[in-house]
């Protein structure tokens, strides 16, 4: 599975690994949400350290990880981005919200 979980003290950590792209950003936004919904962490750690790729599929997966913990009052961080992986998201604008990017 490209996305695996690691849940602890209301921090859920969701490592993704492969490409983010169209046809890998379904299951694993659906599998993140799943797990997030039965969880209830305070913060969703997105670990982008096993992305190799990611399109605007991978904006999409974290705006909506995003929106979601805003509604259940948590927030999300994006830890492990590569440098190219920064430019995307940086150059998408969410850097302009409050998510932490490392």
């Amino acid at each position: 599975m490209p996305v695996t979980f690691d849940h602890r003290e209301g921090v859920l950590i969701a490592s993704i690994s492969g490409d983010l792209d169209h046809h890998s950003a379904a299951p694993i936004r659906e599998a993140i949400d799943r797990m997030a919904e039965s969880a209830m962490p305070k913060v969703l750690v997105l670990d982008f350290g096993g992305v190799g790729f990611m399109d605007s599929s991978g904006i999409g997966l974290i705006m909506g990880r995003y929106k979601l913990m805003d509604s259940m009052g948590g927030s999300v961080r994006v830890e492990h981005a590569s440098s190219q992986l920064k430019k995307v998201i940086r150059l998408a604008g969410l850097s302009l919200l409050p998510i932490p990017i490392n």
